[in-house]
């Protein structure tokens, strides 16, 4: 049993959207196949990731150092023995060999990226989703297949105008999502706060918007923001400032007593945990947005939900960034809280399976094999072509 090739093409997912930060004219991702020599159902185990949106492709350092570490080790380091499977564990530290600590940086997208289509290709193996995989490994062994999402957009682009911003999310409430998220900063204040009020008159009962900064402020401004945003009753107020500005994130929250949201740029357990020392989170309200895709992978993460744990914190405040199917298999095994949704954005690698529904911002996932790719039909189209 051996990981027998690991492919990789670097796709473009371009849009003329903007947030507060960049804008995603030139946006790319990595596709990656990692193809086994174990058959099932006659046909070699593939297991396919890519990264989340937001990073670009990676495809230098996972042709030129992580695939190479992999498939240069010897098949049997890589197995694990007990299950008759791959064991993700070894083949992440195969291809963290030779890494320093710290510079978390592309690296964590790359390996990530990778380690995405290796719980893929496992939980093939074992003929499993691989939320069911996950909670009888880690969890408690019954998996959660019910899952909060909401759908994020609203970002800023030419012509828009408030009419555009009302049709886009009417047309997520229309489909189901009780949350919908939008951008701001990269607005004046005034208009930002028409744009969040245009939204609330759409509202009905039960439905709320979470807003978005990615980053943008310094501390006057995301303090001023929060003075305004105190006059809504807002699902969130996500990633006001620099991720690594704890000490921004700490003093805000004595400025604003509502729910926020952080994290989705923080690449490791270690930053995770700094954000937990020192960012001034608070477990009862708060939510962290940890995106495996883009820090170091499952791997990664499961070493994040322990140290959640020993902080007092639950996985149920974790609702990853990136709207991929991975998360949704990690918050089903794992009870996260939820998943981000990109209902029209960064298509064919967001969304869910083919003829999966969302009903109150709540989806139940299909029994497939792996991750569940396979029942995209564009998605697949793209991964299947990349493993001929």
């Amino acid at each position: 049993m051996k990981i027998v090739d690991i492919r990789e093409s670097t796709r473009p997912i371009k849009s003329n959207i903007r947030n507060a930060y960049i804008d995603f004219s030139k946006m790319t991702l990595s596709l990656v196949a990692v193809v086994t020599d174990v058959v099932r159902d006659g046909k070699p185990v593939v297991g396919y990731g890519f990264n989340s949106n937001g990073r670009y492709g990676q495809g230098g350092l996972i042709r030129e150092r992580f695939a190479p570490r992999i498939l240069e080790a010897d098949p049997a380091a890589l197995r694990d023995d007990v299950r008759d499977n791959l064991d993700a564990h070894k083949i992440w530290a195969a291809m963290m060999t030779n890494e320093k600590p710290g510079g978390h940086g592309e690296r964590s997208v790359a390996v990530g990226t990778i380690d995405m289509a290796v719980w893929d290709a496992v939980a093939k193996i074992e003929r499993k989703p691989l939320y069911q995989l996950l909670a009888e490994r880690y969890g408690n062994g019954q998996a959660k297949r019910d899952v909060f999402v909401y759908a994020a957009g609203g970002y800023y682009w030419p012509g828009q105008g408030l009419d555009g911003l009302r049709r886009e999310m009417q047309s997520y409430l229309d489909r189901g999502y009780s949350v919908v998220k939008k951008k701001i900063g990269g607005a004046s204040l005034a208009e930002d706060c028409q744009r969040i009020e245009a939204v609330l008159k759409l509202l009905g009962p039960g439905q709320r918007l979470a807003v978005d900064a990615n980053g943008r402020f310094d501390l006057p401004t995301a303090i001023e923001y929060a003075k305004a945003l105190s006059q809504y009753d807002l699902f969130w107020y996500e990633e006001a400032g620099d991720p690594l500005d704890y000490a921004l994130q700490a003093e805000l929250a004595r400025h604003y007593d509502k729910p926020m949201a952080t994290g989705e740029n923080l690449f490791s357990m270690q930053d995770a945990r700094n954000l937990i020392r020192y960012g001034g989170m608070r477990p009862d309200r708060d939510w962290l947005q940890f995106d495996c895709a883009l820090s170091y992978g499952l791997v990664e993460y499961l070493r994040t939900l322990d140290m959640l744990k020993e902080h007092g914190w639950s996985a149920s405040r974790c609702i990853p960034h990136g709207g991929h199917q991975m998360s949704l298999a990690i918050a089903a095994g794992l009870g996260l809280g939820g998943n981000e949704s990109y209902p029209d954005l960064f298509q064919p690698y967001g969304g869910f399976p083919d003829g999966v529904q969302v009903k109150d911002s709540i989806v139940t996932l299909p029994e497939l094999p792996g991750i569940g790719f396979e029942g995209k039909a564009d998605l697949y189209a793209e991964m299947k072509a990349l493993a001929v």
